[in-house]
């Protein structure tokens, strides 16, 4: 609790116990007057003097208002009690309310804490402390452990383990090696690193994130907008109904004043939108705090309820469903071992740095020999023709083996490179991208919490993305196509959709497709920053399983604001009749007030505590 909160909690309680030590006394006039208006003071003066300067920019019908002109009146017509409870009780709600939205906030802004205070750049063999925004790209920065991460980066020399906590939300630790890409923000935790700086303070996993939470608020959903709009309206619609109801009928009737004042008083007291106005984006910005516990960034309440009416989740394949990591899932020789056709295809690939002849290489798990390698020809399109121990060597697809006309099997699984030598056939090796382990996990839930169509837009070839969907369960499969083909497929899925379409990417070529869907999710550990700029919502871990506990915790943000708002409107409703017809006392129009009030910022609290 901080220190105005206690402040604020101490007058309430000086207050509530004057309160109820003048309910056992028998002052009468001025003088009952007087010991009543200082627990009066001390707990409203704060609210007086908010009305005021409002008043004085102009801005004259809120809560305060309303407030004070509710307890004033009482104490005009001499019920004192009333005006100081109303008072206190108005506080209570207000305290509970800075409260709920210090917990909130405090599940966002312990973000802020991945930020660099400095960064130990090392150069001529000295290390320099200096300010992160002044390092640059391919200095060598010296992490010790226990100290952040300061700057993207990869390592050159040493390893540990990262907490990646504060990013993620995962408590296992990370663990790192040379060579492996680091993040600003992460904590190392047990071994001195040595980084090349990959990004600049302003580009760095860091500095991105802190934007994205600092522009969170200003992108308010329609509930909060039509609420706010709502108390603009409502609140001096309020106020001239009170003054008719206090005068018109005792001067049509000729009934009492004092009575028709009190039912106006009551009738402002009840008509006061604190419950709607507080809990409506207490209630996003809960979820939005949830979210970000668990390593989801949403860049506003407008995403956060709009993928909550989501009913098609679109994914690019690489990358985002798989690794981008190729490998070798079968070895298919032909006259020949497999460890030599291993060997000879990763000879002929030695000079080559695509992700498929780096993942041959790999799997051969030696030194290539260059002296073996001569006369290499890359030919786009079709593979490698190279002079390997003296041999022509072709490895490629099939379009090299036809080109050659060299008898080969039509294999239609995977990416396939097929090898041979001076015109013989030596067989193939099937590459596959490895599908990411909670992929599978990711679309069995989507599906369990209500996503009626889940579909593959790729670039890669139909059988190899048919082969990908069949392992996920994914229902509609659109392969081979263009960043601006996939553009036009989705355009298309969206007008079929009977609700909001989401589509999931990382790369540059998906940015275009993020913009267009109604929410675009971009992977943020791995992912381009085109994308991540793009996106509505960010995956700071690159794990699809993320995706179904954002729509869980947007689904139930959504149903916590459905209800505050429902459950306000019907008591208030009620009260205000009950008010206006003489059936209800200040007492209960405070609870409909304040009560609900408090009670729709607990429901909103609910948020914060979403799990998977």
């Amino acid at each position: 609790m901080t220190g105005k909160q206690k402040k604020q909690l101490t007058k309430i309680i000086i207050s509530g116990i004057l309160l109820i030590l003048l309910a056992f006394t028998h002052f009468t006039g001025y003088l009952k007057f007087i010991v009543y208006i200082i627990p009066y003071l001390i707990v409203g003066f704060p609210v007086l003097r908010s009305a005021v300067i409002n008043i004085s920019h102009g801005q004259v019908f809120d809560e305060n208002f309303l407030m004070c002109i509710a307890t004033i009146g009482a104490l005009c017509v001499g019920e004192y009690p009333e005006a100081v409870f109303v008072m206190l009780f108005y506080q209570v709600g207000d305290l509970f309310e800075t409260i709920a939205v210090g917990k909130s906030r405090n599940s966002i802004t312990e973000l802020m804490d991945i930020c660099p205070e400095y960064v130990n750049i090392e150069k001529d063999g000295e290390i320099s402390e200096i300010d992160p925004d002044e390092a640059c790209i391919d200095d060598i920065m010296v992490i010790k452990p226990g100290e952040k991460v300061p700057l993207d980066g990869i390592i050159i020399e040493g390893s540990s383990s990262l907490n990646t906590t504060a990013l993620t939300g995962e408590s296992l630790p990370l663990d790192v090696n040379i060579g492996d890409s680091i993040t600003s923000g992460c904590i190392n935790i047990n071994g001195l690193l040595k980084a090349k700086v990959t990004k600049e303070y302003s580009d760095s996993t860091v500095s991105k994130i802190l934007e994205l939470v600092e522009n969170s608020a200003d992108n308010k959903a329609h509930t909060e907008n039509f609420i706010t709009k709502f108390a603009r309206y409502y609140t001096p619609a309020v106020v001239f109904s009170a003054v008719a109801l206090a005068f018109i009928p005792p001067l049509v009737t000729g009934g009492n004043f004092t009575d028709w004042i009190m039912r106006a008083l009551n009738f402002l007291v009840v008509s006061c939108p604190c419950a709607l106005v507080i809990s409506v984006p207490l209630s996003f910005f809960s979820g939005i705090g949830c979210a970000s516990k668990n390593g989801i960034l949403i860049k506003g309440s407008n995403y956060l309820e709009a993928i909550a009416k989501a009913d098609t989740v679109v994914f690019d394949k690489t990358g985002t469903l798989t690794k981008g990591s190729f490998s070798i899932s079968e070895i298919h020789p032909n006259g020949i071992s497999k460890n030599e056709l291993i060997e000879t295809t990763a000879l002929a690939e030695g000079f080559s740095d695509h992700p498929i002849s780096l993942s041959i290489k790999k799997a051969y798990g030696k030194p290539i020999d260059n002296s073996r390698v001569t006369d290499i020809e890359n030919m786009s399109g079709y593979g490698i023709k190279a002079t390997v121990d003296g041999k022509t060597v072709y490895a490629g697809n099939e379009k090299l083996m036809k080109k050659y006309g060299i008898e080969h099997p039509s294999v239609s699984t995977g990416t396939v490179i097929h090898t041979a030598a001076d015109g013989k056939y030596l067989g193939y090796i099937v590459i596959a991208d490895e599908v990411k382990e909670d992929s599978a996990e990711a679309i069995s839930k989507l599906k369990s919490n209500g996503i009626k169509n889940t579909v593959i837009l790729s670039g890669d070839k139909k059988p190899v993305a048919d082969d990908i969907a069949a392992k996920l369960g994914i229902d509609n499969v659109y392969a081979e196509l263009l960043p601006d083909q996939k553009v036009e497929k989705l355009e298309e899925i969206i007008k079929s959709s009977n609700g909001n379409v989401v589509f999931v990417g990382d790369g540059i070529n998906d940015a275009p497709s993020i913009s267009r869907a109604d929410v675009g999710i971009a992977m943020g550990g791995l992912g381009s920053d085109a994308a991540i700029e793009a996106a509505d919502i960010v995956l700071m871990d690159d794990k699809p399983s993320k995706i179904p506990l954002a729509l869980k915790i947007a689904r139930k943000t959504h149903t916590i604001v459905n209800q505050n708002i429902y459950f306000a409107l019907a008591i208030k409703f009620l009260v205000l009749i009950l008010s206006a017809l003489g059936k209800s006392n200040m007492w209960e129009a405070v609870f409909a007030d304040v009560g609900v009030s408090v009670v729709a910022i607990i429901n909103a609290m609910r948020a914060l505590k979403i799990k998977e």
